[in-house]
């Protein structure tokens, strides 16, 4: 019995030194998954790959958003699913990566993205904000906008470029922000379920900018995603009392 115990904890310890490892030389391979119903009962689930990098699977479907790999922790792609659709908000870096995208395409694949990004790719659904495209009979996408409005900051994301989405999964809908701050547009989006809002300066919000949008809409279920060394625990204090469930995940 106690051979055995002792092998369980050398085991853990093992394992624990091999993650720490993997981690120091900046390998993704911990991802952790949410899993979410429709109103017919189908399943949602999303992965938090890293920072705006996400796996949405719907029915079978592969969905990925902003799909980067040499962003650290490097993330290979081909380790996944070949995407139904992706989706891409703009163009910088760390959103926008050409090789992912080949990586997760194939001959039925759809990339959505905002005009500048399917110049670049030389292919693609271009969407501007303020079009819904349906995607298929339970899957419709709108582009809204997705940018600054702090005034030396307005030309890290100007306005009418980029976009955000709001993706509706069978009557889940899923808002998924891009790079913005707290514009006043966020007032007009309406039953979000899941939202997804960056928050790293100088690029996107401070917790209490991202805490004001989330009051604007008042989504059931909030990530911040983007944030890089910010410290998003706090948002759980600024939106107490809110009814608004913050969920942090390893989207750095």
């Amino acid at each position: 019995m106690i051979k055995n115990f002792l092998a369980v904890i050398l085991t853990s310890l093992t394992c624990l030194s091999c993650n720490s490892q993997q981690a120091a030389n900046g390998v993704n391979n911990k991802t952790q998954d949410d899993a979410y119903t429709t109103k017919s009962g189908k399943q949602v689930t999303f992965t938090f790959i890293k920072h705006a990098s996400l796996e949405i699977k719907y029915d079978g479907l592969s969905i990925q958003v902003d799909p980067v790999t040499k962003l650290p922790p490097e993330t290979d792609y081909n380790k996944f699913s070949k995407a139904a659709f992706i989706l891409v908000t703009h163009e910088h870096f760390d959103h926008f990566d050409k090789d992912a995208i080949a990586t997760l395409s194939d001959n039925n694949t759809q990339v959505v993205l905002n005009k500048r990004c399917s110049e670049m790719l030389g292919k693609g659904k271009a969407m501007n904000n303020g079009e819904t495209l349906k995607l298929r009979n339970d899957i419709t996408i709108e582009a809204v906008p997705a940018y600054n409005t702090t005034h030396d900051h307005l030309q890290f994301h100007p306005k009418g470029r980029d976009n955000g989405y709001v993706l509706n999964l069978d009557g889940l809908r899923i808002y998924i922000a891009g790079d913005t701050e707290d514009i006043p547009e966020m007032a007009n989006l309406k039953d979000i379920d899941i939202a997804f809002l960056p928050c790293n300066q100088p690029y996107t919000m401070t917790p209490e900018q991202l805490a004001k949008a989330a009051k604007m809409f008042k989504p059931k279920v909030l990530y911040p995603y983007h944030y890089s060394d910010t410290p998003v625990e706090q948002i759980n204090t600024l939106l107490n009392g809110t009814g608004i469930e913050v969920k942090i995940r390893a989207l750095k």
